[in-house]
């Protein structure tokens, strides 16, 4: 850990962590989801299951409060009204099992995300199903449970937002509104259970945190220029990759092999 005294910080390692936060928050922009499942392995090379996702809530919102900033005149409220309360009553109870349930079969949890939500989200577009508008709460409260239990909340968003929202640059923008409602619920409940550890890595949130800003000015350049379906698909297939990896991970350390 970056922190701990004795302990010598290794600054490739870091510089690398930080590149890769800079093209995975880039590649969110146009996505509208993703930064978690991308950034999540790579804070888990410094900190344990539940320090991480914490670690990584606090870089996904600033990351998400700079994006609304940059595109906030195209929000649709009514797509976010619709989420309503289900949103932040979902990512509360998310985040409060998060702090009760081992390392272990988190990281089993978080590994069953990272498939189960990219299928769904692949499903859905292969079979052109489209939610009912009344379902909207359901997805909220879906996304915003998964949301505070592993930090994986967009791709049950996605799959009830991306068709409410054809044109690319509002759906941006809205899902960055949904995501930091979540991630301004989920935050606190972390620092109440986790803050110490949390603070203690200040200098790898800050970092990360810096290049998170920096990719959303180069999301904004691909998300205009850049075809959605390519970046998606890419995003999709690193995600099932990731949860593969956790599974065997979790299934290792609970004795299963």
């Amino acid at each position: 850990m970056l922190s701990q005294p004795g302990v010598v910080v290794e600054i490739h390692f870091l510089l690398l962590s930080m590149a890769i936060t800079l093209i995975a928050a880039a590649l969110t922009v146009p996505a509208g989801f993703g930064l978690a499942t991308m950034l999540t392995p790579v804070v888990l090379f410094w900190l344990p299951p539940h320090e991480a996702i914490a670690v990584v809530a606090i870089i996904h919102g600033a990351h998400n409060a700079w994006k609304l900033k940059v595109l906030r005149l195209n929000v649709d409220y009514a797509a976010v009204k619709r989420y309503g309360w289900a949103l932040v009553v979902g990512a509360i109870i998310g985040a409060m099992l998060h702090s009760y349930i081992p390392s272990d079969p988190l990281l089993l949890v978080v590994g069953l995300a990272l498939i189960i939500l990219p299928l769904l989200s692949i499903t859905e577009r292969w079979t052109n199903f489209r939610l009912p508008e009344s379902e909207d709460r359901i997805g909220g409260f879906g996304s915003g449970f998964f949301g505070g239990l592993t930090g994986h909340q967009g791709a049950l968003r996605a799959m009830f937002l991306q068709k409410r929202l054809p044109d690319k640059v509002a759906y941006a923008a809205t899902a960055s509104v949904l995501a930091l409602a979540v991630d301004l619920t989920r935050i606190p409940i972390y620092l109440i259970f986790e803050g110490a550890t949390i603070l203690d890595e200040y200098m790898l949130i800050s970092a990360l945190v810096l290049s998170a800003i920096i990719g959303v000015k180069l999301g904004k350049v691909w998300l205009v220029n850049w075809q959605q379906e390519k970046i998606r698909v890419s995003i999709l297939i690193a995600i099932v990759a990731s949860g593969v990896l956790y599974i065997a991970e979790a299934t290792r350390g609970l004795g299963f092999w």
